[in-house]
């Protein structure tokens, strides 16, 4: 049964104010491929447009704060982190997320909304140099539940 359909087929919010509030932790993580080209002027710091893995960062913190106003029938949560780490590699950015709050829903769609705009941050900035990215590899690597003690 879909929590987020009602007895009519129609979507509606799912209603969890019965649920107790929990400490909760998603990871997701990401991947954009670059050419060699690109990840060399991002290590030196060229790309026109500034410091990409920076950048790319605040951009994904922001929008894992934005989630519920981007995603039609996610909850506004009050999140207790947002990290956000983009690492370049030999091919291109990898891009892990960890979100947390003590909430009565999970934060999952916090930690891939900031992995997808850190890595879309990544491709606009880098457009202008590289035609062949790819986004790739975006998914949840783990969530938790922890009861407050």
């Amino acid at each position: 049964m879909l929590t987020h359909i009602d007895s009519k087929g129609k979507a509606v919010m799912v209603d969890v104010s019965s649920k107790p509030p929990i400490i909760r932790v998603a990871e997701a993580t990401g991947f954009i491929r670059l050419q060699a080209e690109t990840v060399k002027l991002i290590e030196e710091n060229l790309i026109k447009k500034g410091d990409v893995l920076t950048v790319a960062e605040i951009a994904g913190i922001q929008a894992a704060k934005q989630t519920s106003q981007l995603i039609p029938l996610c909850h506004p949560l009050p999140l207790s982190s947002v990290s956000v780490k983009a690492t370049l590699m030999h091919e291109g950015v990898e891009v892990v997320s960890v979100v947390k709050c003590i909430g009565a829903t999970g934060v999952e769609m916090e930690a891939l909304t900031a992995v997808q705009l850190a890595l879309l941050t990544v491709y606009d900035m880098c457009k202008a140099v590289d035609k062949q990215m790819e986004i790739s590899g975006v998914r949840l690597v783990r969530k938790t539940k922890t009861d407050i003690v």
